[in-house]
């Protein structure tokens, strides 16, 4: 399994943009074969600062991720309202339970 966690910031006005265009990732990514996990999570003292936190059974999953429409659509709708570059880091994951409370 592989985890890309991506640090994303928005500019000041767009977090609400940022959160109807990344819904459009969210909800195509959680239907891909590939993909075991996908959150969007918020700094509760940063509106405009979010984490991506994304599992994927392996590389090659994330990289047909890459390639969808879904994925694609997102990336042309926050490109525009990013504060800064993405930023990405990768995770093996050695040991986990991935099952829902």
């Amino acid at each position: 399994m592989l985890i890309q966690m991506v640090s994303i910031n928005v500019k000041q006005g767009h977090a609400a943009e940022f959160l109807e265009a990344f819904r459009i990732n969210y909800e195509g990514t959680r239907q891909e074969p590939g993909n075991l996990r996908f959150d969007v999570l918020r700094d509760p003292q940063d509106d405009h600062s979010f984490t991506i936190y994304e599992v994927f059974k392996s590389a090659e999953a994330l990289d047909e991720h890459r390639k969808t429409a879904h994925y694609q659509e997102c990336v042309r709708r926050i490109d525009p309202i990013l504060s800064g570059p993405r930023t990405k880091t990768f995770y093996h994951v050695e040991m986990a339970d991935f099952t829902d409370a």
